[in-house]
């Protein structure tokens, strides 16, 4: 079984990458993570794509061209699957046309509750604690044109304690489940390549 030829983007700290990136170096995916690429110069998820030594890309969005530029940097690349890992930008209609199937988000609710647009990071906690749920978690879904409406590959849930907060909530989906079925999505696309 061959692995893919993985670009990663990111926007943020990118503790969601590191977990690729170690299961990659563990031997745990069979993939090479070709390239990082952040919409943010100031990512720390960047910073680790070079620890790793790992090619790292900012593509300014502010700039015109911004979707052609990014797609033309993932062909570059020889792109087999495209990871988002907190990238908070939309992606382009052709770009996910180009990459059908091929593009999976990490997404730290139970999917369809609490996505779409205004639901990333402490956000989603904020309105999951809001509305009184008992449960809580984390989806790896394909990307297609709605956000967060792809078809979903793998979930995970936890309970929600009477005494979180959204800060502790985001902290344990993150470390009990967004760094493990991210790292399983990837592995059960590895074994339908």
């Amino acid at each position: 079984m061959s692995g893919l030829r993985i670009a990663v983007l990111v926007s943020g700290g990118g503790t969601n990458l590191q977990s690729v990136i170690d299961a990659v170096e563990a031997g745990v995916l069979q993939s090479k993570i070709v390239c990082v690429i952040s919409n943010k110069e100031t990512a720390y998820g960047l910073e680790r794509a070079r620890a790793h030594h790992i090619p790292d890309y900012f593509i300014n969005p502010k700039e015109e061209n911004y979707d052609e530029r990014l797609f033309a940097k993932l062909q570059e690349e020889k792109v087999d699957l495209i990871v988002l890992a907190g990238y908070l930008k939309i992606l382009a209609p052709s770009l996910i046309q180009a990459y059908r199937n091929r593009i999976i988000n990490i997404h730290p609710s139970l999917l369809p509750k609490f996505g779409g647009k205004g639901f990333y990071g402490l956000h989603v906690h904020k309105a999951v604690l809001a509305a009184g749920e008992k449960e809580s978690g984390a989806t790896v879904h394909f990307v297609n044109e709605g956000v967060d409406t792809g078809e979903i590959i793998i979930q995970r849930k936890v309970n929600i304690e009477p005494d979180d907060t959204p800060e502790s909530l985001q902290s344990r989906i993150l470390e009990q489940i967004e760094h493990k079925i991210l790292v399983e999505a990837i592995k059960m696309l590895e074994g339908s390549n």
